[in-house]
């Protein structure tokens, strides 16, 4: 039996489902559902959106739970600070890695990228926080600077390292065979963090826990910008039945989180329809 550490961003990817907005009660609620239901962490959102957005996170941070509560950032000293601000001392570090995203997105370079990745992760270790660092569009990028990123990450205090197929663009076999290289040679544990633009999401999370990943990423109910993200319960039932791996997840609790987040959605889009 292997452990292996449930990420949970219903709240921060999750909420990235087209016309989808939490209220703060609801966040407060799906944050306190998924803590009792066992997972590692929550990445409850990004404190740079705003003042809004700032005052729930707050909220969910007071709230004592006992899961790690991550504040998603950009390498801006910035983001650091205002997540600092609200109490999070889980800071993620996101930076672009593959070249199409270097070049077209932010017309910028991988030199450039890294000594801003630097400066963040310095910036928020001098706070006291616990650092993660996320790859954006890694699945698209070339390994070699993939694990260039990771080692200087590791040299700077980092935890882990999260992997992210940002496009979806994955399939499962060839999951496996790149996560095998990359578990070998990777100066940070990996988090696994997968898009469900061709369906196969879970295939893909599954694959790259079997090839050796400790960590996986995953959204209440597959919930998630265009087709979603790996679904939390078919991942857990998964990795659990057919593998017997230990995620740490209470499964009798899964239903009640499942229905928690559905009511939510289904408010959601009821406002939307209104406005």
């Amino acid at each position: 039996m292997k452990k292996i550490r449930i990420v949970d961003t219903t709240l921060r990817d999750g909420e990235q489902a087209a016309g989808l907005a939490f209220s703060q009660t609801e966040k407060l609620a799906i944050a306190k559902a998924l803590d009792r239901a066992g997972v590692f962490a929550i990445e409850a959102g990004t404190p740079a959106m705003g003042v809004e957005e700032q005052r729930t996170l707050k909220a969910i941070v007071d709230a004592g739970l006992s899961a790690r509560v991550i504040a998603w950032n950009r390498a801006v000293r910035q983001d650091v600070l205002t997540s600092v601000d609200c109490g999070f001392s889980c800071i993620h570090i996101s930076i672009p890695v593959s070249d199409l995203h270097l070049k077209y997105k932010l017309k910028t370079t991988r030199e450039t990228v890294l000594r801003q990745l630097a400066d963040s992760v310095a910036y928020a270790r001098s706070f006291g926080c616990t650092v993660s660092v996320g790859t954006e569009d890694a699945s698209r990028a070339d390994e070699t600077f993939f694990l260039q990123v990771a080692e200087a990450a590791a040299g700077m205090g980092a935890e882990y390292i999260r992997y992210a197929d940002t496009v979806g663009c994955m399939e499962p076999l060839n999951t496996y065979e790149i996560m095998l290289r990359l578990v070998k040679s990777c100066a940070l544990p990996i988090e696994i963090h997968v898009h469900n633009d061709f369906g196969l999401a879970t295939a893909n999370t599954v694959a790259a826990v079997q090839a050796g990943v400790p960590m996986a990423s995953v959204t209440v109910g597959g919930i998630g910008e265009r087709a979603g993200n790996a679904g939390l319960e078919q991942v857990v039932e998964v990795l659990s039945e057919l593998y017997r791996h230990d995620t740490g997840i209470k499964r009798a609790l899964l239903p009640d989180l499942s229905r928690l987040v559905a009511e939510a959605c289904k408010g959601a889009a009821a406002g939307s329809d209104q406005e």
